[in-house]
C-alpha cells in the first residue's frame, strides 16, 4: 500500500493509522537500511577476526566494564537488551571459549554472576582496536562532529521512549 497517499488522499478516518509521510517513509527505510547493514559489517569483522558475533563481542564489554568483571545474569540481560534466554545461550558459548564463568550468587540460590576470565579479557585486549576501527569507519568517518552530536541525541530519545521506568513494559530482558 503507499502510505503516503493513504495519509493525503483524504479517505482515512481519523481514528484511522497514521501513515507514514513521504519524508518520513524515506527516513524510516535509510534507519532499517544502514542498522542492518552496520550490524552485518560488524559482526562479520568480529567473525573474522575474533570468531565471534556482534551480540558477545557486547556482552564482554558489558563485564570488562563492571566492578570485579561480573556482573548478575539478569542484570547482564538488561544491560545488553536481550532476552535471559539468549543471554542464557550465549554465556554457554562464552564458557565454552573459556572467556566467562558462572559463579552462584551467595546471596540468592537462584541467581548467579557472569564472570569475565583473564582470556576473555585478552581477547578484549587483542580484538577492540580492530572493533573500535570499523565502527569508526563505518559510522563516525562519515558524519560531521554536528551529525554525531544529532544523532547521539536522536538515538538517546527513541531509546527512553522504548525503555520506560515503572510501567512494567515489556523489555526483552525481563522476558
Amino acid at each position: 500500500m503507499n502510505t503516503a497517499s493513504a495519509a493525503t488522499d483524504g479517505s482515512g478516518d481519523p481514528g484511522g493509522p497514521r501513515w507514514l509521510s513521504d519524508e518520513e517513509q524515506r527516513t524510516w527505510r535509510a534507519f532499517m537500511h544502514a542498522t542492518t547493514l552496520l550490524e552485518d559489517h560488524l559482526d562479520r569483522q568480529l567473525q573474522r577476526d575474533a570468531g565471534m558475533p556482534h551480540i558477545y563481542y557486547g556482552l564482554l564489554v558489558q563485564l570488562v566494564e563492571a566492578p570485579q568483571r561480573r556482573l548478575r545474569m539478569t542484570e547482564l540481560a538488561m544491560r545488553a537488551k536481550i532476552t535471559r534466554s539468549r543471554l542464557s545461550h550465549a554465556v554457554a558459548r562464552l564458557e565454552k571459549n573459556g572467556w566467562v564463568r558462572r559463579e552462584d550468587c551467595p546471596s540468592d540460590k537462584r541467581g548467579q554472576f557472569a564472570v569475565l576470565t583473564d582470556e576473555g579479557y585478552g581477547v578484549l585486549e587483542r580484538v577492540a582496536p580492530g572493533h573500535v576501527a570499523a565502527v569508526r569507519q563505518a559510522l563516525f568517518d562519515r558524519l560531521t562532529p554536528e551529525q554525531q552530536k544529532a544523532l547521539g541525541e536522536a538515538m538517546l530519545v527513541i531509546a527512553e521512549g522504548l525503555q520506560p521506568e515503572g510501567t512494567g513494559a515489556d523489555l526483552p530482558w525481563l522476558r
